[in-house]
């Protein structure tokens, strides 16, 4: 029996908060069920997206009950009242080691988005990141806009695609190295706060399991509470 493309996080009576397995559709293709569709099976009942993952992403993601609370949660994150935080592995030496990546966004080619250097309706990217072995550094990534591959692509303007990246990298990997690692948020009166380390059973990702990441990511396990670096003026112009 093939194992399910998700494991359950957490549920309430308004959502539920699944962590994602890599390579997996978020929507129903070729004849295939896909991730919303597959969970709705599972859970006997209609649910409703308010964000998404790209396919090769892997990580928490929400679900709503209801259309009500559909409307609710999507406003939090149309309005970035929805903190997300990512890891990311990367070969390579980045432009910049730590920061933010701010520009407005393109579509480029064979899919492709890119970012430009006007800044009108940027995407919003802070980031950490730390060197764990030769040549490879673990990001910690906070994106403050909802862009298509915006992730993605803010590592790749800083020469340093994701590892396994099948659209914006050449290095091919066991996976994408791209997780949605925690979620914070309000609902109802109550604070939301969700974590999820990357599932090796189920994606692969060696490099995740490497000791030096772990240690890091341990550091890094309460994100909101770190002292994230500013915006010079020369980024937010």
């Amino acid at each position: 029996m093939p194992a399910k493309p998700y494991q359950l996080i957490a549920e309430t009576d308004e959502f539920i908060v699944i962590n994602k397995s890599s390579g997996v559709h978020f929507h129903s293709q070729h004849g295939e069920a896909g991730l919303v569709a597959t969970v709705e099976q599972d859970k006997q009942q209609k649910l409703f997206a308010v964000h998404r993952l790209d396919t090769p992403t892997s990580g928490l993601l929400l679900l709503a009950k209801s259309s009500k609370s559909a409307h609710i949660l999507a406003e939090k994150f149309k309005h970035h009242q929805i903190q997300k935080y990512y890891l990311a592995i990367a070969q390579g030496k980045p432009k910049k080691k730590q920061g933010w990546v701010i520009g407005d966004m393109t579509k480029s080619r064979r899919g492709q988005m890119k970012l430009l250097k006007t800044k009108e309706n940027p995407a919003i990217t802070q980031f950490f990141s730390h060197s764990f072995n030769e040549g490879l550094r673990l990001y910690l990534l906070k994106p403050h806009t909802g862009k298509t591959h915006q992730l993605r692509v803010a590592l790749a303007s800083l020469g340093v695609p994701i590892l396994g990246d099948p659209l914006y990298g050449k290095l091919a990997s066991d996976r994408c190295y791209l997780h949605a690692f925690c979620l914070l948020f309000e609902f109802a009166g109550k604070e939301y706060s969700y974590s999820c380390l990357p599932n090796l059973q189920r994606d692969n990702g060696v490099l995740f399991a490497h000791n030096k990441v772990v240690q890091q990511v341990e550091e890094w396990r309460h994100p909101h509470t770190l002292n994230w670096p500013q915006a010079k003026k020369k980024d937010s112009k």
